[in-house]
């Protein structure tokens, strides 16, 4: 999977989304060349937020946090970002069921591979010291991440029936936005630890 074909992705379900199914990429190589690569970004840009330019993008976060506390609040929250993919793709899996279409896992873990991308992409935002900017980026990100879902249920798992795919496609976005929103307050929780520590 290339970042290339990304772009037609969100517009369709016949451009990009047929070489994935075609390649089926092991759950070993999505984590390890696309997960975990990407999962890095979110980490990476807030310890440049909030080392080299504090108090622009957060400025509620003071004081600072330092370098050392910066690392363990990010290496933490990368481990959080690649398990929740896992479960997401459980939880997929277990839609897919219900709905009675029975994705293999690796299916599952492509759709909760891809879908966030765009959130990922979203951290590089953080170069730039704007809260409204980012706030505005992130919704733009979800928009992507709901349309990669919507365009990627029924290749993936070979759905038939426009209803079958918006119901489960729904389904994965509520579930994706539960996901998002524990991770936030994930975050919240490390920093509140990383400062408690003080």
């Amino acid at each position: 999977m290339s970042l290339m074909s990304l772009p037609k992705m969100f517009l369709s379900e016949t451009e990009g989304w047929p070489d994935l199914v075609r390649i089926h990429p092991s759950v070993t190589q999505l984590l390890m060349f696309f997960v975990a690569p990407l999962s890095l970004i979110p980490p990476l840009m807030y310890a440049y937020a909030g080392l080299v330019q504090p108090g622009g993008v957060f400025p509620l976060m003071q004081p600072p946090l330092t370098g050392l506390e910066t690392f363990w609040v990010g290496s933490a929250f990368f481990m959080i970002e690649l398990a929740t993919v896992a479960i997401m793709a459980a939880y997929i899996q277990q839609l897919g069921d219900a709905a009675g279409v029975h994705p293999e896992y690796a299916e599952a873990y492509t759709l909760a591979a891809i879908a966030p991308t765009p959130l990922w992409l979203s951290a590089l935002v953080l170069f730039i010291p704007s809260m409204g900017l980012s706030v505005l980026v992130v919704a733009l990100a979800w928009a992507g991440s709901v349309a990669l879902i919507r365009h990627g249920v029924r290749p993936l798992f070979r759905v038939a029936g426009d209803d079958k795919v918006r119901s489960l496609a729904n389904a994965i976005t509520m579930t994706g936005v539960a996901a998002w929103a524990g991770l936030m307050l994930v975050l919240v929780l490390l920093l509140s630890i990383a400062l408690g520590w003080r």
